[in-house]
């Protein structure tokens, strides 16, 4: 009896125990933590990370702010988790700029060890850069703490957008960049977003990693013309840009379409012959885009089509989406000039909304330009899986992703911007012959889509049944 009261006394530590191992060596190996410091719904790269997860069998947890709505495959499903940290008290934000900095990295450092150390199961915990202050140090301590892997995506490197802003020069800087450099080499795996920046971690940072180039999920398509019309309808209730020439609200006539019948889904629309060319850029609002170049560009296309010059030019309606710091700045500045032949559109769209507005556009614009010159945007890549062409501004290694008069045109400043649209929109919209050979030379491209590649790529980091072999 004393035996078998023993054995009965000592099972619940035991099974306790064999709980513990399993969760951490063996559940946790099929479940995977995604940190982004910033917020989750305008972290694009990551919730495609998180769907793929998902498709592949794991369980998927997310920690970083709310705010923007995330992607649908994300909502309601039983192996998603979305953790979401408290905001800085809006009392302790009113601090000189150097002591509010270090209290909200204090914040940080507790909201974010929290959220991952009461995680159930972590067995991967995988990190967006940037940033990395203080994102590197608390994954660090928490995968050492559970036993996890941490493995980083690289898309470009914090210290040099701190920079930006700063100047490289500053202390602060030269020890962030010490810092990223210092807690990036504690990680068991490393993606990055192009070959350039695989060769300058491996040179100058001693970090080997895979590169992951970003591809079109499958909701980034050419958009049909029906749906076409009706996302235009939906958009003029609240922008004029997107109304008729008598600037009323109305379901069968958009600027740009006109549908047979009662303007429902079921009606067929056709476009109109003398409709305005649809531009479209997306941006974080931040110092890496300079849209004062755009802004030049379009202010000469303005006077060339004031001057009566070139009468083949169409009227423009340039749609630049996103949130961020300079977009007040920007707003303002676009208000400030006369426009008669351009319309402006600074819309915030849902990710139900902006492939649609992608797939429906004639041109797409960008002005992302690398701080560190190691990455590429990833708004072109949503553009190219819509089959729209881009005009990009130049800077070292995007030619991994725009290669200048094949699937698009590359420019260094506002007045070769603004040929760009010249050439491209001449005779517009049936005779623009580059634009329609550009589109043709995306069809590749298109093909290539999000999940396949991080199937070849990414899974074999965190399946252990994969036989991984690095780039």
């Amino acid at each position: 009896m004393l035996i078998v009261g023993t054995i009965f006394m000592a099972l619940p530590p035991v099974v306790f125990l064999l709980y513990v191992c399993f969760n951490y060596y063996v559940a946790g190996r099929r479940s995977v933590c995604i940190v982004v410091l910033g917020d989750i719904g305008r972290s694009p790269r990551m919730q495609y990370h998180a769907i793929s997860f998902l498709k592949s069998g794991f369980t998927v947890d997310m920690v970083g702010y709310s705010g923007s709505e995330v992607q649908a495959e994300l909502k309601n499903n039983d192996n998603m988790t979305l953790h979401y940290m408290k905001e800085l008290p809006s009392c302790l934000k009113g601090c000189p700029r150097l002591v509010s900095y270090m209290v909200k990295v204090v914040w940080q450092c507790v909201t974010m060890a929290a959220a991952l150390l009461l995680m159930p199961k972590c067995g991967h915990i995988l990190v967006q850069n940037p940033p990395c202050i203080p994102t590197f140090l608390v994954a660090v301590v928490t995968c050492w703490l559970r036993g996890a892997r941490l493995v980083i995506d690289w898309h470009n490197y914090g210290y040099t957008i701190m920079g930006l802003s700063l100047g490289y020069t500053q202390p602060i800087v030269r020890l962030a960049k010490w810092y990223e450099r210092l807690f990036g080499r504690f990680s068991s795996e490393n993606i990055c977003v192009t070959r350039a920046m695989q060769e300058d971690l491996q040179t100058n940072w001693g970090i080997r990693s895979s590169v992951m180039y970003d591809r079109p999920p499958e909701m980034f398509h050419t958009t049909p013309l029906n749906d076409r019309h009706q996302l235009f309808v939906c958009l003029s209730q609240q922008y004029p840009a997107f109304r008729p020439l008598s600037g009323e609200i109305s379901n069968d006539e958009t600027a740009f379409t006109v549908a047979n019948g009662n303007g429902d889904s079921g009606s067929d629309s056709y476009y109109i012959q003398t409709r305005p060319a649809l531009l479209v850029s997306s941006t974080s609002w931040t110092e890496d885009e300079d849209f004062g170049v755009l802004l030049s560009a379009l202010e000469d296309y303005e006077a060339t089509l004031s001057d009566g010059q070139s009468p083949d030019l169409p009227k423009l309606v340039c749609v630049i989406t996103g949130k961020g710091p300079l977009k007040e700045f920007y707003r303002e500045a676009i208000e400030s000039r006369s426009w008669k032949h351009i319309a402006f559109c600074l819309p915030w769209l849902t990710p139900e909304d902006y492939p649609l507005l992608l797939g429906s556009a004639d041109l797409g614009i960008c002005l992302h330009k690398s701080s560190s010159g190691l990455d590429l945007p990833m708004k072109v890549v949503d553009m190219f899986g819509c089959g729209l062409p881009v005009c990009a501004i130049h800077f070292n290694c995007l030619n991994e992703l725009v290669q200048h008069n094949e699937n698009g045109l590359v420019f260094k400043d506002s007045s070769d911007l603004s040929k760009c649209f010249k050439d491209l929109l001449h005779g517009f919209p049936n005779h623009c012959k580059q634009l329609d050979k550009f589109r043709e030379n995306l069809a590749t491209f298109k093909s290539s889509r999000w999940h396949e590649n991080w199937s070849r790529t990414v899974l074999p980091l965190f399946d252990d049944t994969v036989t991984h072999k690095r780039d």
